[in-house]
């Protein structure tokens, strides 16, 4: 049995607040989603997927290589939208701008240490998001939905730093996923190249 993990970001507790603001408005409107508690969300860097456990060190040595060379990354938040389409959501998000770019290639050079462990890689372009709920069944009224999206898609925040990256492994249980940290990387002050 492999253990269910991923790399993703701890947000700081004053972005926290702010989504926890946001997923309450949500919650009002009575759209058939099923919300993340605010304590679970995180920025998701990499889904590993199910490991090996004795894979954990490697993997913890090739995610060490590429944390050394990046300094912390400044990023606000940015609208709220849904995936794939408004036709028909299945996750409900809030976006995220700031040093997209940088979190991007951070996010492939991740990958290009962890292929060599036989990692798949996400050939999708990174494109940084706070999963906020999952949708049980379709919205009655797509009105709602479009209104929904039109309202807070200009919704932003200070500046915030996200400053270590983690290794989760999580537990699915019958009142939702539980997520225990395995491994802590912190990433340098900022500096000028990276």
């Amino acid at each position: 049995m492999g253990i269910r993990s991923f790399l993703a970001f701890e947000l700081p507790p004053e972005m926290k607040e702010q989504i926890g603001t946001v997923s309450k408005e949500l919650k009002k409107s009575g759209l058939p989603v099923r919300w993340v508690k605010v304590d679970n969300i995180h920025l998701t860097i990499i889904f590993l997927g199910s490991v090996n456990e004795d894979a954990i060190d490697d993997i913890k040595e090739k995610v060490h290589i590429v944390v050394n060379k990046f300094s912390i990354f400044k990023t606000r938040l940015s609208g709220v939208g849904v995936f794939p389409t408004g036709r028909r959501p299945r996750v409900i998000w809030i976006g995220l701008n700031g040093e997209t770019e940088r979190l991007s290639r951070f996010r492939d050079e991740l990958q290009k240490e962890l292929k060599a462990l036989g990692l798949k890689e996400e050939k999708r372009p990174f494109s940084p998001h706070l999963t906020i709920g999952r949708f049980k069944g379709r919205p009655n009224q797509d009105e709602e939905l479009k209104w929904i999206l039109d309202r807070y898609h200009d919704i932003n925040s200070n500046l915030y730093h996200l400053n270590e990256l983690i290794l989760y492994k999580s537990d699915l249980k019958p009142d939702g996923p539980v997520y225990t940290k395995m491994a802590v990387w912190p990433l340098r002050a900022a500096d000028s190249h990276r």
